[in-house]
């Protein structure tokens, strides 16, 4: 039962919003042709896919994502991949940044998103919005969150998680009192002084099971629950963003509380960051597993055939389907849909995220007969640390090596960040190529 005067959560009444982002720029060039939420991740998903399916696996069936840059990607594969019959009343939908006679500007910030689709997120019943990030891997069970919110007479509810003291200066750090009530909240301090203020005490290291003598902090997932009326109340104005603006707002006039999280959680909004979860994906256990049948990991169903290894060797990897690999070595590799990989050639560390399509027997002629090499990874190819993006051209002999102490640079169909060679969406590398 809910407390008195809060309605109970049920299965109508809860509206899940995922921000699909802005620009982009950290995980540019992936973002160079798609909407974040739509690049590749784990060989055969989206990350728009995980947020999405903590919200199935949830019992929230009613979603938006909010977008504005490169959303053609990003709705083709919602309409391909979310469908729901016509009696459960669900939908996965985009809102895309649009002009109206209130506001004739892009989207400024978080909050102005949300903003600028109030009419939409509040024209039927729900009491409760969940506002979610498009590019974090995790899995939570939102049901627990909302339990919570409503128990604790919460206006609004933060999800956060314990981090490290090297972690808390690129994130929204906050404190909370013995009721879970939030009292400060302080966006990426530099401050050491105001670190040291910060970190989490005695006795709640106890209730999070914390034993290390490293010091801690309760930081902000990006994961918000409102009640409909108090997300009205807080938009009210020109704020821009949740944790620069409203929520440090918030916290004097509302009741703000903490859900403390305390699974596997990944901010995958850097190139490192995406490359590292990626390949820790390959190991036997990843801290993040999606061979979980209690909570799937949705996404579009390609009905490909099963991938197919020739005389090669495979070390911690993840192959998608549809793949063909000649004769090669592949060591802690995400190899993802489609992907042909020529004979002897070695990948290690990498992220192949194949194709979007199989090339025809007409295409390769044609593309023979220009000089072009296959859509694939040619024959003799050496590459370690990189990302290959989807429809990529890699020429016979083709060389990339680790650039992990090279600073960003941008080059003739590649560019390197944080040390990791990126090559962009339909590029084509000439055979015998030395990056």
């Amino acid at each position: 039962m809910a407390p008195l005067g809060l309605k109970p959560v049920t299965s109508t009444n809860v509206l899940g919003v995922i921000m699909g982002g802005g620009e982009g720029r950290r995980l540019f060039p992936l973002t160079k042709e798609r909407a974040k939420p739509a690049v590749p991740m784990a060989g055969k998903y989206r990350l728009v896919d995980i947020p999405i399916s903590n919200c199935i696996n949830s019992n929230i069936r009613r979603v938006y994502i909010l977008t504005q840059f490169n959303s053609a990607s990003l709705h083709r594969h919602i309409h391909q991949s979310y469908s729901f019959d016509r009696f459960s009343r669900g939908f996965v939908e985009i809102l895309a940044a649009q002009q109206t006679t209130e506001n004739m500007g892009w989207y400024q910030g978080t909050a102005d998103a949300v903003r600028q689709n109030l009419r939409y997120l509040l024209e039927q019943n729900y009491e409760y919005i969940v506002i979610l990030s498009g590019d974090q891997l995790y899995r939570m069970d939102f049901r627990k969150v909302l339990q919570q919110h409503v128990e604790s007479y919460a206006d609004i509810t933060i999800a956060v998680i314990p981090v490290m003291r090297d972690q808390a200066t690129s994130l929204g750090i906050l404190q909370v009192n013995e009721e879970s009530r939030i009292v400060r909240f302080v966006e990426k301090p530099k401050d050491q002084k105001l670190l040291e203020e910060l970190k989490i005490q005695d006795p709640m290291l106890s209730n999070l099971r914390i034993t290390s003598s490293d010091d801690h902090y309760l930081a902000s997932m990006g994961i918000y629950v409102f009640n409909r009326e108090i997300l009205r109340k807080v938009l009210d104005n020109d704020k821009a963003d949740f944790g620069k603006h409203v929520i440090p707002d918030a916290i004097g006039c509302h009741r703000v509380c903490a859900y403390v999280f305390q699974g596997y959680w990944e901010d995958v909004g850097t190139i490192g960051s995406f490359f590292k979860a990626n390949l820790a994906l390959c190991s036997l256990k990843p801290s993040f597993n999606f061979f979980d049948r209690n909570a799937p990991v949705y996404t579009h169903a390609r009905f490909l055939p099963a991938s197919k290894l020739v005389e090669s060797q495979v070390r911690n990897a993840l192959i998608a389907d549809g793949c063909v690999i000649l004769r090669s070595r592949i060591e802690n590799a995400v190899v993802g849909v489609r992907s042909f990989i020529g004979s002897d050639s070695m990948l290690r560390d990498i992220i192949l995220m194949g194709s979007d399509f199989f090339e025809t027997q007409h295409e390769i002629l044609e593309e023979d007969a220009m000089g072009i090499p296959h859509m694939s990874v040619g024959r003799g190819s050496r590459i370690e640390r990189a990302i290959i993006d989807k429809n990529v051209h890699v020429g016979e002999g083709v060389v990339i090596t680790d650039k992990s102490g090279a600073p960003d640079f941008d080059g003739p169909n590649y560019y390197i960040r944080d040390g990791i060679v990126i090559i962009p969406k339909n590029a084509v590398i000439p055979a015998g190529t030395k990056i």
